[in-house]
């Protein structure tokens, strides 16, 4: 399929072999790295690179948590009261396109969450509204209410309009154990992340850790901030896209159920708005002009997570640009994609059952990337958001 998917790619974009120069330009970023981990790119194997990428990772764990003020990289509650003070001031773009706090209050008075009352000792959700961050209490929501509350709640979305939303920045919270209780330790179990986000609130949440110590939590931790509020900031422009159109409360109801990501489609090929919004903000794109007025300049500005990183810490340059990078050994890829790693050295993953996920992700953007960028393909994606659903869907189906 992946070999079908890039024929039609090739085809309907004039054959530009964009697939060859990225497969060449992986190899060559592949043999740089080697050699500057002091490997031969002729003999090493896929355990050697992964043990060097491990080794790497730890020093780079703790240049950054030095960086930033941190002194015992492992203490988890000094290292998420640094990351919580310092993302503030590292200069990344935080204005998005969000929920109200009032248009959230009033969702919340449509549908009262009782176990969030209960957990906080309220009998009145307008009483709670009026104490507590309503931002806070969406967050919780998620760990806290069970999944038929959940699906009720959010089909008091179909009431919002364009006008419930506004531009401000996002909001960095942390969400205190004692407060909150076992349910939230229970959620970062399950979910085995401590952070998470809601794209149409603007917020992103730090979770309590069950634990003391943990190894590489500033690594993991703080690239993972810098993705999720651009993520939120991805999403809000596409809301803020689609704010004239009649479905508009429905695309945000699917977005957040399912995220079906067929924002645009290209030789049968499903493209996400992620993709489009990234091309929108490059340099290679002529076609930002279609989303005028209400998408704006600032909107499409998006900033690599290890981009701020190396700027924080020069040593971490080694990983900028890697993100769709691997090799492949004993039938499984070594990804250079830094989240796989830290994902891999803080779950102690043994060699084999490395962390490949993100770097697979992001290749298949990266392909897709490359072929927006060809006129033919820009202009189809152009139409497709430039005239109605149907017309849009006429359009994909010829280019199949």
């Amino acid at each position: 399929m992946f070999s079908m998917a890039i024929s039609q790619l090739e085809r309907v974009s004039g054959n530009p072999s964009a697939d060859v120069r990225l497969t060449a330009e992986i190899v060559g970023k592949v043999h740089i790295k080697l050699r500057s981990l002091g490997l031969d790119p002729k003999d090493t194997t896929g355990r050697e690179l992964y043990s060097a990428l491990i080794s790497l990772l730890k020093k780079h764990d703790t240049f950054l948590a030095n960086r930033i003020g941190i002194d015992d990289p492992e203490d988890v509650g000094q290292v998420l009261d640094r990351i919580y003070d310092v993302i503030p001031a590292l200069g990344v773009p935080m204005k998005a396109w969000v929920l109200k706090p009032a248009a959230a209050k009033r969702l919340l008075r449509q549908t009262p969450p009782k176990r969030v009352m209960k957990q906080l000792g309220y009998r009145s959700v307008d009483s709670m509204l009026k104490r507590e961050s309503v931002h806070e209490l969406f967050a919780a929501l998620r760990f806290l209410e069970s999944k038929e509350w959940l699906d009720r709640f959010i089909t008091k979305y179909k009431t919002l309009k364009p006008s419930d939303f506004e531009t401000r920045n996002i909001e960095l919270i942390r969400m205190d154990v004692d407060k909150w209780g076992k349910s939230a330790m229970n959620y970062v179990q399950s979910t085995r992340q401590n952070i998470t986000y809601l794209k149409e609130v603007g917020v992103v949440a730090m979770m309590p850790l069950p634990i003391q110590k943990m190894s590489g939590l500033t690594i993991i931790t703080l690239p993972l901030i810098l993705h999720y509020i651009n993520e939120i900031r991805v999403y809000a422009t596409f809301f803020k896209s689609r704010q004239t159109r009649a479905d508009f409360a429905q695309t945000i109801i699917d977005t957040l159920v399912s995220d079906p990501g067929k924002h645009a489609s290209v030789a049968g090929q499903h493209i996400h708005w992620r993709v489009i919004h990234r091309h929108l903000g490059s340099e290679h794109a002529s076609i930002a002009d279609i989303f005028e007025p209400h998408v704006d300049a600032e909107d499409l500005i998006w900033r690599k997570a290890e981009e701020t990183l190396y700027r924080l810490e020069p040593a971490l340059h080694f990983w900028y640009d890697m993100e769709y990078v691997g090799v492949t050994f004993d039938g499984r890829p070594v990804s250079f994609n830094l989240t796989d790693i830290a994902i891999s050295y803080a779950n102690n993953l043994a060699y084999g059952t490395q962390s490949v996920y993100h770097m697979r992700q992001n290749i298949w953007n990266e392909i897709y990337l490359r072929y927006i960028r060809e006129r033919s393909v820009e202009q189809h994606v152009a139409k497709q958001f430039g005239q109605s659903d149907l017309d849009a869907d006429i359009i994909a189906l010829g280019l199949m």
